[in-house]
């Protein structure tokens, strides 16, 4: 018997449906206010379909830490781990919560900033976190080898995780988002935002996480390697944010012909978000490089003091060997190089 739902029933589900329903973007003829001191504190957006799953993240992120302290009380997740999660997540709300998502559709430069929080900053702290790292630590040793382990050894995992396709999407992610239709299909569709933000996000977990290497992954990059890897996303992040500075003209319609009455005109906006992207990328692309060559070096420094230790034990090993093999030669060795008492003084 076919069930039937009662017209109020459905009247209910409304207001909650347009709780969990994003943002309305800005569209031809539609703007926010000037943004000014006042709009910067008050125009937040606090979107449950955002906000939620970030608590969620950080909730679940606290009670793993929890459980590895009751767990094993002398080797805790280090602090810097949580930090830099919780500086991830932290980036990730401002990026998406705070009045930059409410001007993304409006400034191309806001956009500009919102997108650098996301791959550049946000990505790089999630993957600092070391969450799967912290997901080994905290399942059971059943769900471990049945399906953690298991999808980490996945070839898909192995794909994915490819150093050289790693960067090749995120690369690709930039240059294809803002020299084809998604980027303006974006600013008017918001399903296609909330899509896009999350290939932003995506790749940048992607390209961050075989160099980090807080969490496991099927492949391990030398330490030259990484550097190199980061050093080659300087050049075409400055091309492509050259070519946006550069553009003669408005790039996306959009912001052509959206109407507002304040702020710079929408090519000298395009010329500040080619700024933006340009000393801001470069700038935290430095930053990275920087982190690397110092990790390279203390990575060195351990080396070094592992080889002399090693060395060291070598020779404490060999000389025991060689008194063991000649008990006579330390009884009959003078002590600090002094002579016996009952030696004859030497001739003169």
């Amino acid at each position: 018997m076919p069930r039937h739902v009662h017209p109020r029933a459905v009247a209910g589900l409304v207001p909650g449906l347009l709780l969990l329903a994003p943002a309305t973007v800005a569209a031809h003829g539609a703007a926010p206010p000037p943004l000014d001191a006042a709009t910067a504190v008050t125009a937040w957006s606090l979107e449950v379909h955002v906000w939620l799953p970030i608590a969620l993240l950080a909730l679940a992120y606290r009670a793993g830490v929890r459980s590895v302290a009751r767990a094993h009380p002398d080797n805790p997740v280090p602090r810097r781990r949580v930090l830099a999660w919780y500086g991830g997540l932290l980036a990730l709300f401002v990026a998406l919560q705070s009045p930059i998502a409410t001007y993304d559709t409006t400034l191309f430069s806001v956009h500009m900033v919102q997108h650098l929080l996301l791959m550049m900053v946000a990505a790089p702290l999630l993957v600092l976190g070391a969450p799967i790292t912290l997901l080994l630590r905290v399942v059971s040793p059943a769900a471990r080898k049945r399906v953690v382990l298991p999808v980490l050894h996945s070839r898909a995992a192995r794909l994915i995780s490819f150093p050289v396709l790693a960067w090749v999407v995120f690369a690709g992610v930039m240059y294809g988002s803002h020299f084809s239709p998604l980027f303006d299909a974006a600013l008017e569709n918001v399903f296609v935002h909330l899509a896009e933000h999350a290939l932003f996000l995506g790749a940048g977990l992607l390209f961050w996480w075989p160099i980090i290497g807080s969490d496991p992954s099927p492949w391990r990059m030398p330490h030259a390697a990484r550097v190199l890897y980061v050093f080659l996303g300087m050049p075409w992040s400055s091309f492509l944010a050259l070519a946006i500075f550069s553009a003669p003209g408005v790039l996306y319609p959009h912001y052509a012909t959206l109407q507002r009455d304040w702020g710079p005109s929408p090519l000298a906006d395009q010329q500040l978000a080619g700024g933006i992207m340009w000393v801001g990328g470069d700038g935290l692309f430095l930053v990275a490089v920087v982190v690397m060559v110092a990790a390279w070096m203390r990575a060195e420094e351990a080396e070094g003091r592992r080889a002399d230790a090693r060395l060291d034990r070598e020779d404490v090993r060999r000389v025991r060997l060689a008194a063991r093999d000649r008990p006579w030669a330390s009884s009959q060795r003078p002590q600090d190089g002094l002579r016996r008492s009952s030696d004859p003084p030497a001739d003169r």
